[in-house]
């Protein structure tokens, strides 16, 4: 009996042990996870973004977010887990050790005549002649009886006091932590054993690999299906405008699973009238367009109405079932955006370049989706980006731009570098703003970033560059907001979800579409930035042979930077044929609408010389010599003329570029923003 309530007992012991394995470094990660993000979540304090309901929720608000799925599993783990703790401390209460003194009531070495007296007082209480009770009778046969002979009979007590009872040295014996009725092999238990082994050591471990080939299969470590990745890449042109992208971006397989309704026809006829204008439809032949834009697959239509809903701003008016359909577009659409561009960005020439001008229409597209602007409003009114940077920010319209226009604030850097009275002053005669309404725009204006780029390319250990060598970049992108904060969460009042800021650092030869190094950059997570230029300083000393003394200097400024504000982008490439580039270093928000920055770099490639010698010194200003065949066979795609992004550089560009270019491969200084022209002069 005591046998069989151990093994129950064990049992109990080896599940709590193995639910809690997992369970609790588990629900540590998630705490973590969700104390982190809390504290990160610096978001604008604008009355837009709270009257949106995003950041300040309800309690019922905050249950039905708490009640997924993993939640309410994790909940019901620890529920179980409480309970097996119970049961096995009141199992454990149950089997005790045998202790005749502590049974008869007397402290450890009692006298005879102690035990004795005792031994009377319990047999009055428990002896079957005094108390007819069968569990009195139980009790003294097996404890008060026995307790009294261990501890009265010499060779008894003698055995107590060597092994612990007084029967003498017990075997060893051995359980197996699962249930009694599940030992018993003789009885019809056996098949339960047999059913129970089968199932936890081979079919649960077979579902368990089952269900994670057949999802690893179908999506990506970023959750995206490999046929979105597919369709994505065959779908890429080396020149693309965010009309185009837009094409390409509802093709997502995530998209094409979005539920089609009947009943949704109706609303969606009546989007359609709404958005017309901006899908872009020929007006000579509208009819055929239409016809040609209803026969497509029913789900690109239903994404592309909703999407442009949203940019248009019109989604209050959509049914119940349609704004849940938009929120899901919305929810998928920043992973999406993000594998879109590195399919942008992967190598597509034989030298391993990227494309530029898609990549700028897919960061174009990623902002006006997070700031609900339209693509069209991009080439109304003046600047490179229209008055699109205006209307994200509260209570602007494009009739307020049109106001602000009439007193010489045509473009938005006119906007950000006039002086708060000088903007509460235009805001409160030109459009009419209250106090309220000026206070959030200049709350919006503080939140926005501001970006200065150093960077240089070089070889390592070398003083030029040779073609063929593997080319270091080296670059520190700062960023700076008016209220100092660093990492934040964007004014985003219409996108539902919250969003993280990226930023895109590209190095480019924007002549020739070529994207020659790309790389992610984030101001959110200050510990990770730290951890990665700390190790990047280090190996980068080490390789030039610098002392530890040199290496912790290095470090320790690195640190610095990096809590000041600053990303170290470190990358190496394979240095092209020889010759001059004119280069472009762009650094993109995937957010906020201009807030992009561009410098220019000048980089001279020496040819390769023989084995063991290097090219002379670099001459300080050298013209810019361009292969003008060979970037026509690059871009063999047709530009699209209805959409000029505002990255696209005519002659004019290319030669400001050169005025305010830094040789020798080194760029030092803050970038100029890339709604205005190519240099700080113009």
């Amino acid at each position: 009996m005591a046998a069989s309530e151990e093994n129950s007992s064990l049992f109990s012991i080896f599940i709590l042990t193995i639910m809690a394995l997992p369970l609790v470094p588990y629900t540590i990660l998630k705490l973590f996870r969700a104390a982190r993000k809390k504290t990160k979540s610096i978001h604008c304090q604008c009355s837009v973004c709270s009257q949106s309901g995003k950041y300040h929720k309800s309690v019922f608000r905050k249950i039905s977010n708490f009640s997924t799925c993993g939640n309410l599993t994790l909940v019901l783990l620890w529920v179980i887990m409480a309970f097996l703790v119970y049961y096995i401390k009141n199992m454990s209460r149950e089997i005790q050790v045998f202790e005749p003194f502590s049974i008869l009531g007397l402290e450890p070495g009692a006298s005879e005549s102690e035990i004795k007296k005792a031994y009377r007082r319990l047999s009055i209480q428990y002896h079957p002649d005094k108390n007819p009770d069968p569990e009195a009778h139980k009790y003294f046969v097996e404890f008060i009886s026995k307790a009294y002979q261990a501890l009265t009979d010499p060779i008894s007590r003698e055995n107590f006091e060597k092994y612990g009872h007084p029967d003498g040295r017990q075997g060893f014996q051995m359980g197996i932590a699962l249930p009694q009725f599940l030992l018993n092999i003789d009885g019809a238990s056996g098949g339960i054993l047999l059913l129970w082994i089968v199932g936890v050591c081979i079919l649960l471990p077979l579902v368990v690999a089952v269900v994670y080939l057949s999802r690893s299969s179908k999506y990506t470590g970023n959750y995206v299906m490999h046929q979105t990745l597919s369709a994505y890449y065959c779908l890429m042109k080396p020149s693309l405008a965010p009309s185009k992208v837009m094409d390409v971006f509802i093709k997502a397989a995530e998209y094409m699973e979005i539920p089609v309704r009947r009943i949704d026809d109706e609303p969606l006829q009546k989007l359609f009238i709404l958005v017309r204008s901006e899908l872009n439809l020929d007006s000579k032949n509208i009819k055929q367009e239409q016809s040609k834009f209803w026969k497509q697959h029913p789900a690109l239509v239903k994404t592309q109405l909703l999407i442009q809903a949203h940019l248009t701003r019109q989604s209050a008016a959509l049914s119940p079932t349609l704004q849940g359909d938009l929120k899901r577009v919305l929810e998928l659409a920043p992973r999406l955006l993000e594998e879109l561009m590195k399919m942008a960005l992967v190598p597509r020439t034989p030298q391993g370049h990227g494309w530029l001008r898609p990549a700028m229409g897919v960061v174009e597209l990623s902002q006006c989706i997070m700031q609900a602007v339209p693509l069209s409003s991009r080439k109304a009114g003046g600047g490179s980006e229209g008055i699109a940077p205006f209307l994200q920010l509260p209570h602007f319209s494009e009739a307020i731009t049109k106001k602000i226009a009439r007193k010489k604030v045509r473009t938005f850097e006119d906007l950000r570098d006039m002086t708060p009275q000088e903007r509460a002053e235009l805001l409160s005669q030109a459009a009419d703003f209250s106090a309220a309404e000026v206070e959030d725009v200049e709350r919006v204006l503080e939140m926005m970033p501001s970006i200065a780029i150093d960077v240089k390319c070089e070889t390592e250990g070398e003083e030029g560059i040779q073609e063929g060598d593997i080319v270091t970049v080296h670059a520190w992108v700062k960023l700076e907001r008016p209220n100092g904060l660093i990492g934040a969460l964007p004014h985003a009042p219409y996108n539902p979800f919250h969003k993280d800021e990226n930023f895109w650092f590209l190095l480019a030869d924007a002549a020739s579409n070529n994207v020659w190094f790309s790389q992610k950059v984030s101001f959110m997570e200050e510990a990770a930035a730290i951890t990665a230029a700390s190790k990047a300083i280090e190996e980068t000393m080490e390789v030039s042979g610098a002392s530890v003394k040199e290496t912790s200097a290095a470090v320790r400024e690195a640190v610095e930077k990096v809590k000041s504000g600053s990303r170290l982008v470190m990358g190496k490439l394979q240095a092209p044929a020889e010759g001059n580039y004119s280069l472009t270093c762009y650094c993109l928000c995937d957010t906020w609408i201009g807030c992009d920055t561009k410098a220019s770099l000048k980089v001279k490639i020496l040819k390769r010389t023989r084995a063991g010698t290097r090219g002379g010194a670099l001459a300080e200003d050298l013209p810019v010599q361009e292969d003008g065949a060979e970037e026509e066979e690059e871009v063999d795609e047709e530009v699209d003329d209805d959409y000029e992004s505002e990255y696209s550089e005519d002659d004019e560009d290319v030669k400001d570029t050169k005025k305010g270019s830094a040789p020798n491969g080194k760029l030092r200084g803050k970038g100029h923003r890339s709604e205005g022209s190519g240099s700080d002069e113009e």
